[in-house]
């Protein structure tokens, strides 16, 4: 079984990817929230010159963010300062488009984005839509040596519904997801499992990764301690921020909470229905979003609700529960970083260990 970081990007992120590849992590990915993190392409490039082994890749990008070419090109470079250790992990969009007030891209054009990126980087020459006309367009001068488009980036796609598992299939994608606990993750896998196999493919080539993100706890330490709530909190408040979405924006909330959270989810939906400008909710809603929990939504980031959104437990119990996800069929274990908590890769090092 692969292990990874999930790094919220900034200026100076290579120093965990160092450190991730040092401890044995074969993989570290970079967040695409361009209102909450900095910027994936220029954190990456940092991080290329300063490993020599681990992977690196988008953790994940969304298409609407820029250009399919711009994109290309971005992979392209990457891919010739770590020659064979990029990957492009893709999605519809959460938390970068509802951060501007919008919901999930459209599957069509998210295909479209995968077909020219994929098309520009075996050199090919292609035709799209720009600027509502249909244009020819290929990478002109590959050969010269500014751009690597001969050692091959792998495609992950975020997938959580069975139009978007199918379309990981058809494309011969890897497949991303977010978990919580074990059994949510592997009736997931079931489902993504189905989906490779009506597309005719093998089942030992699908390529499984699971994000999650918490806490190693320390003997004794509770589910709302100051460390953990630090630590693992930001995860467990993006469930608040899909509450509030839905109320505020109508839009699909796809973590429904048992009822014994109904008091924290409740609680922060009526703060965050008085949170200004009252036409754009979501500022505040998902200020720091997945990176901090912020004073608005800390009296409803409870022991509970950590133990029921984010993989806290001891260090024994983490370790059967990557023990179960890797004999359930994941390829992969990424353990998300939370800014201001950088030493917690050490927690998840020694997890990993045990399976080297």
């Amino acid at each position: 079984m692969d292990f990874g970081i999930g790094i919220a990007t900034s200026g100076d992120s290579w120093k965990l990817a160092q450190r991730a590849e040092e401890l044995g992590f074969s993989h570290s990915w970079f967040y695409d929230t361009q209102m909450i993190v900095a910027d994936p392409f220029v954190a990456m490039g940092a991080a290329a010159v300063k490993t020599s082994r681990i992977r690196l890749g988008t953790g994940v990008l969304v298409p609407s963010n820029r250009l399919a070419a711009v994109t290309a090109v971005g992979f392209a470079t990457l891919n010739q300062m770590a020659p064979g250790r990029i990957d492009f992990g893709v999605g519809t969009g959460f938390s970068a488009r509802r951060a501007m007030g919008l919901g999930a891209m459209k599957m069509k054009d998210l295909e479209e984005y995968i077909r020219v990126i994929r098309g520009l980087l075996a050199e090919e020459t292609l035709v799209t839509d720009i600027e509502g006309k249909p244009r020819k367009i290929r990478f002109l001068n590959p050969e010269i040596g500014l751009i690597n488009t001969r050692d091959p980036i792998r495609i992950h796609i975020s997938a959580y519904g069975p139009k978007t598992q199918s379309l990981a299939a058809r494309l011969d994608a890897g497949w991303v997801t977010f978990i919580a606990g074990v059994d949510g993750a592997l009736t997931e896998l079931k489902g993504m499992q189905q989906a490779w196999g009506a597309s005719g493919r093998p089942a030992g080539e699908l390529y499984a990764t699971a994000f999650t993100a918490g806490c190693v706890l320390r003997d004794g330490e509770t589910y709302d301690s100051p460390r953990v709530i630090g630590a693992a909190g930001p995860r467990a408040a993006v469930m608040l921020h899909r509450a509030a979405d839905e109320r505020l924006m109508k839009l699909p909330n796809t973590s429904p909470y048992p009822p014994e959270l109904k008091a924290e989810m409740e609680g922060y939906i009526a703060v965050a229905e008085k949170f200004q400008p009252e036409d754009a909710g979501y500022l505040m809603n998902h200020r720091g979003h997945f990176v901090f929990v912020k004073p608005e939504e800390k009296q409803f980031v409870t022991g509970p609700l950590i133990r029921h959104a984010t993989f806290t437990a001891s260090e024994q119990e983490l370790k059967q529960r990557v023990e179960a996800l890797r004999d359930g069929g994941y390829s992969q274990l990424t353990f998300s970083i939370t800014p201001g908590h950088e030493d917690a890769i050490e927690d998840w090092g020694r997890i990993i260990k045990a399976f080297k």
